[in-house]
């Protein structure tokens, strides 16, 4: 299972463990944003899955919220968040076991890691332009982000909990699907806790099949942030579930919409990213004059009064949009909401907002607008009325998203 010359198997020494829970921690890359990092749970969750199918006991350590590049409110401590103030625990626990980090520090009797591998690209690349899948422990391309302390363990960010420490750091090749690290954590095992760092380096076991939107479907925003959202929805935008065909199971299990079903809430859902994906000059966003003209002819076409836009536009791009479209809504929390919400929390209201709109429009190839994407998915949305991207001013081929149809 592993290619020729790997020593993978000196660092997990083998071992028969029974009846004691074997803990799965892991990171992404620091400048990853939230929706990106929602992934890469997805991807983990399937790990999990595979390593439980073998008959151990895992369980996932959800990593903890702090310091993401998009979360730039002022004054808001956000650094060691745990899952359960964005999302639904009981209902990811349907899914498979997890836990948050300081559960995983009680029940393990401290903030210790045994092994941190820290996942890697190959150096060479692929050979001979040939992909194929493969493992191995390898020197450590970049600098490794961790430090050795006077005791010997190894410090590094670890979500902001700095007495955290960790026994070993090893790096490793790893190009393949998530699964590709089950033997490796199965048969070379006497640690009861293991952290794969860098883990957005591992693609999708089931893209888009039944196991993908399982997991995707567990993730059920947590309810004090769905409440937000559906109060602002029937006050500003006239727009409550049992009008807009959009009723919801607490239960992810039990929700099974029909494709087509939902109507939607009477007004235009508008994702509309700026910062760095203009700085970065992609050609496929539109000004803000481009992407007016755009909204106003979708509100015309579909006979729609209102619209709400989710935007990171920064406060002067803000006037301009402003003064372009003056009966734009928005989501804006007061400080008091900030502290309570965060960044993350503002970001799922404004995608909840958007997931009930009677037609939805996002930016193209990005995380924020697919993942409202797939929450209309859920609700039974039809297709025409969510995969829509905004063109480029002088885009000459406007590809529209593809609509990944849900699988139960």
């Amino acid at each position: 299972w592993l290619s020729e010359g790997s020593r993978v198997n000196t660092i997990l020494k083998v071992s028969a463990m029974t009846n004691i829970d074997l803990y799965l921690l892991y990171d992404v890359n620091p400048p990853e944003g939230f929706n990106l990092r929602r992934d890469v749970y997805i991807r983990m969750a399937s790990l999990v899955k595979t390593l439980r199918k073998e008959g151990d006991d895992w369980v996932l350590v959800l990593p903890p919220w702090g310091r993401l590049y998009h979360w730039q409110s002022s004054n808001v401590h956000q650094i060691r968040i745990p899952w359960g103030e964005f999302f639904s625990l009981t209902s990811l626990q349907a899914n498979v076991p997890v836990i948050e980090y300081e559960e995983f520090i009680a029940e393990n009797g401290g903030p210790f890691i045994d092994q941190v591998l820290v996942l890697q690209n190959y150096a060479e690349g692929w050979t001979d332009g040939k992909w194929e899948e493969k493992v191995d422990e390898r020197p450590c391309i970049d600098k490794l982000m961790y430090s050795k302390d006077k005791q010997g363990y190894s410090r590094g960010w670890f979500w902001g909990y700095e007495e955290t420490r960790a026994q070993n750091v090893t790096c490793i090749s790893a190009q393949g699907h998530a699964s590709i690290m089950s033997p490796v954590l199965q048969k070379n095992i006497t640690v009861t806790s293991v952290m794969l760092d860098r883990a957005e380096t591992l693609l999708h076991d089931h893209y888009a099949g039944k196991d993908y939107w399982d997991t995707r479907r567990s993730m059920v925003f947590s309810k004090h942030l769905r409440l937000i959202g559906d109060d602002f929805r029937e006050k500003y935008l006239n727009s409550t579930d049992d009008r807009d065909h959009t009723i919801y199971s607490e239960d992810w299990t039990r929700m099974k919409a029909k494709l087509g079903s939902a109507k939607g809430g009477p007004y235009l859902g508008v994702h509309l990213r700026r910062k760095d994906f203009i700085w970065g000059h992609r050609e496929d966003v539109p000004s803000l004059k481009g992407a007016v003209k755009k909204i106003r002819s979708l509100m015309k076409k579909h006979k729609l009064d209102n619209v709400f836009v989710a935007t990171d536009a920064d406060e002067e791009e803000l006037r301009e949009l402003r003064g372009l479209l003056p009966d734009m809504v928005r989501f804006e929390p007061s400080r008091e909401d900030l502290e309570l919400f965060k960044d993350g929390g503002v970001a799922i209201i404004d995608q909840w907002i958007c997931a009930h709109a009677r037609f939805f429009i996002g930016t193209s190839v990005s995380t924020f607008s697919f993942r409202i994407h797939e929450e209309r998915e859920i609700l039974g949305f039809d297709a025409t009325a969510t995969y829509n991207r905004f063109c480029g001013d002088t885009e000459k081929e406007c590809e529209q998203p593809t609509h990944w149809k849900i699988v139960f």
